[in-house]
């Protein structure tokens, strides 16, 4: 391309580091690497909707429950000396039974959930509904219900007595199959109770949030100050006039997952430079520009699908690459803490104390670069990190705000901020500053407030 090395600082080359070596992207540790998240595959978006492991357990059923009985056709009651020894009567009896009760437990099933959803909704924040309907154990529970029921009354289907049929049939194995997954159901009904028990519990649900949002913030920054080398990654900007291309939003919603390999693999292939002009989490409107193309050339509708299957834009924020996202959660759970219908400022202090513990890792972070190179070091993708600075703010400001009249939270707030300032690397201390400057303005007005009624 014919403006690329014009566009790359440096003339695109990387700078040799202090060790000797030369700069590739492999040796860029924060400026110029990929993000190191994992990509979101067709295999995770298949199984994504709560409804996809109980469809696939109830066909799976059906397709089992006519195989095993045909395939037991040809076996001697020698090989099946140990499983169900009753008679046709005992065996309708039994799956009569089973497919009767596993129906009658799979609506109880889903009753409990509905009032679980009802109070994470009302009680913790909305946005908390689609990890507990993602739980593994919330789905195959149902999965393993709906399965007993459809496979039990396949197999009946099969039960012949002697006046029904010249020889009689029996399936025993099928009949001891569908009893081992009676046991499998109580297996996880059991797991099901102790996670709504455990779900229901305010401090386990923030808890639970803050792990999630502490790995994920161990994986999108990795490298804390201290271990931070010399190494440093190219730059890009453009120039006025250079041709370039808009990639527009076909949906509205919240941008949720950026392929950053995708899209360098594009760019290096077609020498050109991709830039991302929204973060994730912002929300974007259909027909919003999201990616520019710097490029000579001219995309093609080929281009256009790829381009657009590197983003993800969905109704809901969700917390694969969106760390301010776990932080919002936590946020929404201290704000209606505090709200005058619940006044439950214990609560609002487990979301302080747990953001706390967020930040006093992320103010020791190095943020990643906006510019991502190829293994040549020449930028292929610019985006816009979350910035742990305006995250922060935003914390102290909005539970601030809803908090300032509590006797507890406007002391942990100070708390929290004196001790990211003792921690926070030097690059942090100007982010930390300026959310502490909230917590001193509100004390210099009730100074003031105090001294005028004096």
């Amino acid at each position: 391309m014919r403006t690329e090395n014009r566009r790359q600082c440096h003339n695109g080359v990387v700078k040799k580091n202090d060790h000797g070596t030369t700069g590739t992207s492999e040796s860029f540790r924060i400026r110029g690497s990929i993000p190191d998240v994992p990509r979101e595959t067709r295999w995770d978006r298949l199984w994504r909707p709560f409804w996809a492991i109980p469809a696939a357990s109830v066909v799976a059923a059906l397709v089992f429950g006519f195989l095993l009985p045909t395939w037991e056709r040809g076996l001697s009651d020698a090989a099946l000396k140990f499983v169900f020894e009753g008679g046709p009567d005992a065996a309708r009896e039994v799956l009569g039974t089973i497919a009767a009760s596993t129906i009658s437990v799979t609506g109880l099933i889903f009753s409990i959930t509905l009032v679980v959803l009802q109070l994470v909704s009302s009680q913790f924040s909305p946005r908390m509904l689609n990890g507990f309907l993602r739980n593994r154990i919330v789905q195959a529970t149902l999965a393993m219900f709906l399965g007993t029921f459809v496979f039990s009354l396949t197999v009946i289907r099969y039960v012949w007595s002697e006046d029904e049929d010249i020889t009689g049939f029996v399936p025993r194995a099928s009949v001891s199959v569908a009893f081992l997954l009676v046991l499998g159901c109580l297996g996880l009904f059991l797991a099901f109770i102790r996670l709504i028990t455990f779900s229901m519990r305010v401090a386990n649900a923030i808890s639970e949030i803050g792990e999630e949002t502490m790995a994920l913030a161990a994986r999108i920054y990795p490298v804390q100050s201290d271990d931070a080398g010399p190494v440093q990654g190219p730059g890009w900007s453009p120039r006025p006039g250079d041709p370039r291309e808009e990639i527009r939003v076909g949906s509205h919603g919240s941008l949720v997952w950026i392929d950053y390999r995708k899209l360098v693999s594009w760019s290096t292939e077609h020498q050109a430079v991709i830039t991302v002009d929204r973060p994730v989490g912002d929300f974007l409107v259909e027909g919003q520009p999201l990616l520019r193309v710097w490029w000579d050339g001219e995309l093609s509708d080929r281009d256009r699908r790829v381009l657009h299957s590197a983003i993800e834009v969905r109704t809901e924020r969700e917390l694969h690459q969106d760390v301010a996202f776990g932080l919002r959660q936590l946020v929404d759970i201290a704000d209606r803490a505090l709200s005058p219908g619940i006044n439950d400022p214990a609560t609002a202090a487990q979301c302080v104390q747990e953001i706390h513990r967020i930040f006093r890792y992320l103010v020791t972070v190095i943020e990643p670069s906006p510019y991502i190179a190829d293994d040549d070091g020449r930028v292929r993708v610019v985006h816009q990190p979350q910035r742990i600075a305006d995250m922060l703010y935003e914390v102290i400001r909005e539970i601030h705000l809803y908090g300032a009249d509590s006797a507890m939270i406007p002391r942990l707030l100070r708390t929290m901020v004196e001790d990211l300032v003792t921690a926070a690397a030097d690059h942090s201390l100007p982010a930390v500053e300026r959310a502490r400057g909230i917590l001193d303005d509100e004390t210099d007005e009730d100074r003031d407030s105090d001294t005028a009624n004096v």
